[in-house]
């Protein structure tokens, strides 16, 4: 008898006990006017394989929870049995804005259809997918106004719904998926270089965090708390912000938040020309990632960070303590490593190489270097972050190399994008 372990990565991955599992089967039972009769050691015999195709009702119910197949979800249809399931609703992740038709992210937060009176498991799941899926839009595009839109939406839903909670866990899990779209919104808005609607999302967010008992969240306000701050050039705020998110619960259990937490305070520590702090903060951050599991579940907006975003962080820790050839090096091993989808963290690390290659007086190199950030995030406008520091490239470029027609070329390419990027 074998384990099912499909069943046990759903669950890990929707952050499910199996007391919760029960529970979000029970529910959809009793909305569909059943017995809720699921219990703990039903969900255990599914996981140990004991039982290898539920009855049709807790079938039916375990694919509208996660929105797949039970066949998907790793159970075995008995010998010559042919009569179907249910057609399972069709997964949240892919009845979002990503249609072409659309191209709204609007459209990933739309109102529950005959929600019931009371709000379980499955609702958190399903609000969880779409927050997924705006994540998801920001790693290829960036933040942007439609984006923080949606997200406020979610978080709002997410309350409205919290009101309805089934339980006390319920609600507290609420809470925290209204800090997470929350610390979305004010994401968006930290991209896009809107820094006072990005502090109050994140004053906010802070404090659902707290309701909701939600470590992780914690941590993501904290790190872009210290993000914002760097932005606004307020350089020891942004290292004491750092220092905070490696104070949380989320950092000190988990070794990628505190790697993460650890990337941040060394780009605090580079600004404020620390650069012995900052060299050692780069250290820890290596040390912890390299201690860190990769399977252990983790919310969608940390799954940026890893092996080539430190390297990426590394490039800009360098490129602040004026070495330039290192800063060089960890861009190119970044942009090796830095999957495809995440288009916007490639564009910057791109930047990056760029910065690199100028501070070196390859201005040849570093205009062709830049003007692939065009080239990759062709058809959508840029970032208000990313605009800006392709100013601070322009600038040191007029600077360094005003006579070189390499630059007089890029400089008119740069201004025709600024334009069109608006």
């Amino acid at each position: 008898m074998d384990d099912n372990q499909n069943l046990a990565q759903a669950m890990s991955e929707g952050g499910l006990t199996q007391a919760e599992l029960a529970e979000a089967v029970n529910g959809h039972l009793r909305g569909a006017g059943h017995d809720g009769t699921v219990s703990d050691r039903t969900v255990r015999n599914w996981l140990t394989g004991k039982t290898r195709w539920p009855h049709l009702r807790q079938r039916q119910a375990l694919e509208a929870v996660f929105g797949c197949t039970v066949e998907e979800l790793g159970f075995i249809r008995p010998a010559g049995r042919t009569t179907p399931t249910t057609k399972p609703e069709q997964p949240v992740l892919r009845r979002t804005f990503f249609s072409a038709a659309t191209g709204t992210a609007a459209a990933a937060i739309s109102p529950f259809v005959g929600a019931r009176p009371q709000v379980g498991t499955s609702d958190v799941i399903r609000l969880r997918n779409r927050l997924d899926a705006l994540t998801a839009l920001d790693d290829s595009r960036g933040g942007h106004e439609s984006l923080e839109q949606a997200a406020l939406a979610g978080a709002a839903e997410a309350l409205e719904l919290q009101q309805r909670a089934a339980s006390q866990r319920v609600r507290q899990r609420l809470y925290g998926v209204a800090a997470e779209y929350t610390a979305a919104a004010a994401w968006s808005a930290v991209d896009a270089r809107q820094g006072e609607r990005a502090q109050n999302h994140l004053n906010r967010a802070l404090h659902l965090a707290g309701l909701g008992g939600a470590a992780e969240a914690e941590l993501q306000v904290w790190n872009l708390h210290a993000m914002l701050a760097r932005q606004g050039q307020h350089f020891t705020e942004a290292v004491h912000a750092a220092q905070a998110a490696q104070a949380t619960r989320a950092a000190r259990r988990d070794p990628l938040f505190a790697s993460l937490a650890h990337a941040r305070t060394s780009l605090g520590h580079a600004q404020t020309e620390d650069r012995q702090a900052a060299l050692r903060s780069l250290g820890y951050a290596e040390e912890a990632l390299a201690k860190a599991s990769t399977d252990n579940p983790r919310p969608s907006w940390v799954a940026f960070y890893g092996f080539s975003e430190l390297l990426a962080i590394t490039a800009y820790v360098r490129n602040d303590i004026g070495d330039a050839p290192g800063a060089e090096a960890a861009s190119h091993r970044a942009l090796a490593a830095i999957p495809q989808q995440f288009r916007r963290n490639r564009a910057l690390a791109t930047l990056q190489l760029a910065t690199a290659q100028l501070r070196q007086r390859d201005v040849d190199q570093a205009c062709a270097t830049a003007d692939q950030v065009f080239a990759l995030m062709a058809g959508d406008p840029l970032p208000g972050r990313m605009r800006s520091y392709l100013g601070d490239f322009h600038r040191d470029l007029i600077t360094l190399a005003p006579d070189f027609a390499t630059a007089r070329e890029w400089e008119d390419r740069y201004r025709s994008e600024w334009s069109r990027a608006r």
